[in-house]
């Protein structure tokens, strides 16, 4: 363990240990279903939920897909009542997405899933692993949204 006393890890220490906690987060998560939804009809919805309102083209762009395979994901998404298409106040072409009520229920309840996932192993730390635990992450959280920030700034100006 290291302490605020003691030696610094280098960050290619760090991200490898990052990397492998994302990984075992994600067994965990596993076990908490997502079903109806896939993998990628997830991550539409964690899109539209932080981006409500964008378009087809923005959200395949945000994927790294084409519109017409996003446009499969949000069909099914419809279908099951997580997603709901409004025709956009600039153009009559373009259809605004949405997370439908009950794509936000299905969301909140998967995220407690998960946090009871998280929650099992978190009480078999000692409370000062807990207690560093909080103060990384908070840190990590404010870098990479800095960082995303940043990225935002560097792609509107370059566009």
């Amino acid at each position: 363990m290291v302490t605020s006393s003691g030696p610094r890890p280098h960050p290619n220490e760090v991200a490898r240990v990052t990397a492998e906690a994302a990984e075992l987060l994600e067994i965990l998560w596993g076990r908490a279903s997502t079903a109806p939804v896939s993998a990628s009809q997830l991550r539409v919805m964690f899109i539209l939920e932080h981006d409500e309102g964008i378009n087809l083209r923005t959200l395949a762009d945000a994927l790294g897909s084409t519109p017409p395979s996003t446009s499969r994901l949000c069909d099914r998404l419809q279908a099951v009542g997580y997603v709901e298409r409004a025709p956009s106040d600039v153009s009559r072409r373009e259809l605004r997405l949405f997370l439908s009520p009950r794509g936000r229920t299905f969301l909140a309840e998967l995220r407690e899933r998960r946090e009871h996932a998280v929650e099992a192993v978190l009480e078999q730390m000692p409370a000062a692993g807990r207690a560093a635990l909080v103060e990384g992450l908070s840190a990590f959280c404010a870098a990479a949204s800095a960082q995303l920030q940043e990225g935002d700034a560097v792609d509107v100006r370059s566009a």
